[in-house]
């Protein structure tokens, strides 16, 4: 692939617009510069001045750290084994010395901006955890290392913390790349254990985005399938259609160098680069002078082909991958700056607002009251679950229906203790216990009342079991519902969460002793104008005749409607009389204990339900005003003072929103003068 083919594949990226006068202008100065010595031209692609805008983008997004919101920058990221002579390469590259020897080189991530500059003097920086350090060529290898320590610590240690090296300096490319540390397999003296281990997850983490341009750097003197840094490039670029090599000490080992090339058995898709690196005390010029000597006179390497050889042409080459994967990435950058930014004001206009006076406080205190009332009625009192549409312990309406048709069938289901076999006899222990002098064939009062007061006493704890249960239930939808609503103001939930726990209590409490006293009334008194018991007592009796002629007959087994098949073996012997007036009381018992049954389910569930409907509509907003501004309340200056995890959120969302909208301002510039190149 000839340089000018390389040339115009950014071209047809229409990143530039060329006209053809230009175009035949800019091929006269190449031929031109063909006969002159290759070392006397600058670095620099003929087309710095188009393509430093959009690397200029990148790197304003990358200074604002954008990278921390999740969204990734094209990047050309430099990885190779330890002592592959990557240090040489982007030496040669930017034209500045770097740290250099044995071990490690490189310790923390490297970031290189290299500008091209009109000023002849270079100017140099170095930024690195919010500050920026002045330096010259001369100094640049002892601030680099000095920054290093000051970044991961004296010794042989790495860190993850970036530090980036601005270059601007007359005839450098305009590249920005990221040198991270060679990899090692064995610690030396003085790093940790895992240094191997430390190395792989940096670069991973760098080389894993479809964003990144990786930048493998081989010697040519080794087995390139056995590089670890193929390996680690082969396992996140399997196609290796973002890999590209560059391939150092050609003049070390040139033999084979062009078979390993042409074989490819790596699969670099981007292809391959080769190198000869600066020697001694050589000078910049003097190594690409020598340079281009060693791969026009080499007998093995001069049948390369020259548009793949030389540091001249790894600049070319990355500036033309770099504006190509720029131009491929803005925009999809543009489209996550866009969802990250809706997604983060929407989070930030859901946040509490900032209070910052009593009324202000006061204000939302009685706007979240009043939207745990409507909610609170909505669940409790007209049945719709809407707000908690797939969480059935908050369908309020349907759990209480639930429980009280429980505590109906309960009630209304319970049997005395006398099973078939003792049929009639509790009735008839009653009517011997209350004999008195007079008229005969009458049932006493005392013993209906007797056989009442058992059977209520049976079930009095029925009632009160269920009273409590589902007060509990109540109490647990109030608070959930309360904590909803107080969920942006932290400092309203203790306070809320106790009103409502003492005003359930209170009402639990006056429901015992309402259940308690309705109790007390039914065992005391036998009074109905309910119609239903005297046709209920009626029906029963008409099948006395029945019952009677079956003892009468011996008859082991009777009929009797509620009760089933009754054994009555044992009420053979007994006076007919006193079986009929037994019979008669149980019937008037039965009859009368639908009655009674119905009532207490009744009442229960009318008491409840305008218990709850009171809890609702005014008593929990009395007991949380009361417990929030009341005499013993400081609820609302308490609301003033921000939670520290609600305050460093809304900043967190803050500096997220600044600064995704000044990365929409920056790409947006760019997006509009590429929309301009591809009219």
């Amino acid at each position: 692939m000839s340089s000018s083919t390389v040339v115009e594949s950014v071209r047809r990226m229409n990143l530039l617009k060329i006209s053809k006068h230009d175009l035949q202008q800019e091929e006269e100065e190449e031929e031109e510069e063909e006969h002159e010595p290759s070392h006397d031209a600058p670095i620099v692609s003929p087309y710095n001045d188009r393509i430093r805008p959009l690397l200029d983008t990148v790197d304003r997004l990358r200074h604002l750290k954008i990278m921390q919101e999740g969204i990734q920058l094209p990047t050309i990221v430099v990885v190779g084994d330890q002592s592959s002579g990557k240090s040489s390469v982007l030496e040669s590259l930017a034209g500045i010395r770097l740290p250099r020897g044995d071990g490690i080189c490189t310790r923390v991530p490297l970031i290189m901006s290299l500008k091209n500059h009109s000023d002849p003097r270079p100017h140099l920086s170095l930024e690195f955890n919010g500050k920026t350090v002045q330096t010259d060529e001369a100094n640049v290898v002892d601030e680099i290392m000095y920054t290093t320590q000051e970044i991961a610590g004296k010794g042989k240690g790495i860190s993850n913390t970036p530090l980036t090296l601005v270059v601007k300096k007359k005839g450098v490319p305009d590249l920005t790349m990221i040198d991270l540390p060679g990899i090692t397999r064995v610690p030396v003296k003085g790093q940790p254990e895992d240094i191997s281990e430390q190395i792989s997850d940096i670069i991973m983490k760098y080389i894993t985005p479809e964003e990144s341009i990786i930048l493998n750097v081989l010697s040519a003197g080794v087995d390139f399938p056995t590089c670890e840094s193929i390996r680690m490039s082969q396992r996140v670029d399997k196609t290796g259609h973002r890999t590209l090599a560059v391939v150092t000490k050609a003049d070390k080992s040139p033999e084979g160098l062009l078979e390993k090339i042409v074989a490819d058995d790596v699969n670099i898709g981007l292809g391959y680069v080769c190198v000869r690196n600066r020697i001694g005390d050589e000078t910049y010029e003097e190594a690409r002078a020598e340079e281009a000597k060693l791969f026009e006179n080499n007998p093995l390497l001069s049948r390369i082909d020259k548009s793949i050889v030389g540091i001249s042409a790894l600049a070319e080459r990355l500036t033309t991958i770099q504006a190509n994967i720029i131009v491929k990435c803005l925009p999809e950058i543009v489209r996550k700056i866009n969802e990250k930014l809706s997604a983060n004001l929407e989070e930030l206009n859901k946040m509490p607002q900032h209070l910052s006076s009593i009324s202000e406080a006061m204000t939302a205190f009685m706007k979240i009251l009043c939207s745990a009332r409507e909610s609170l009625r909505k669940i409790l009192l007209q049945g719709e679950f809407d707000e908690y549409p797939t969480d059935d312990n908050m369908h309020a309406s349907a759990r209480l229906a639930e429980m009280l048709n429980k505590y109906s069938e309960e009630l209304r289901s319970a049997k005395s203790g006398e099973g078939n076999d003792n049929f009639l006899v509790d009735e008839m222990k009653v009517l011997e216990e209350s004999r008195s002098v007079g008229l005969p064939n009458f049932i006493p009062k005392s013993a209906f009342r007797t056989l009442l007061a058992k059977k209520v006493e049976e079930i009095s704890t029925t009632p009160l079991d269920y009273s409590e249960k589902i007060w509990n239930y109540i109490r647990s939808v109030v608070i959930s519902v309360l904590l909803k609503h107080c969920d942006n103001y932290p400092q309203l939930i203790s306070c809320t969460r106790r009103a409502a726990q003492n005003l359930i209590s209170r009402k639990k409490h006056h429901s015992t002793e309402w259940i308690s006293d309705l109790v007390k009334m039914e065992k005391l008194s036998d009074y109905t104008c309910n119609g239903a018991y005297s046709a209920s007592w009626n029906k029963l009796m008409a099948e006395q005749n029945g019952f009677m002629e079956r003892i009468r007959g011996n008859f082991p087994l009777a009929p009797v409607s509620g009760f089933g098949d009754i054994n009555i073996a044992h009420l053979w012997g007994v006076n007919a009389d006193v079986v009929q007036a037994a019979y008669d009381l149980k019937m008037r018992m039965a009859a009368y204990w639908e009655v009674v049954t119905g009532r207490m389910v009744d009442n229960m569930v009318l008491h409840l339900m305008f218990s709850i409907g009171k809890v609702v509509n005014k008593e929990m907003q009395d007991e949380i005003i009361y417990e929030v501004v009341g005499p013993q309340g400081n609820g609302l200056e308490r609301m003033l003072d921000e939670p520290p995890s609600v305050a460093e959120k809304r900043k967190k969302l803050q500096s997220s929103v600044a600064l995704l909208k000044q990365s929409k301002e920056i790409v947006a510039n760019i997006m509009d003068n590429i929309s301009l190149d591809f009219d």
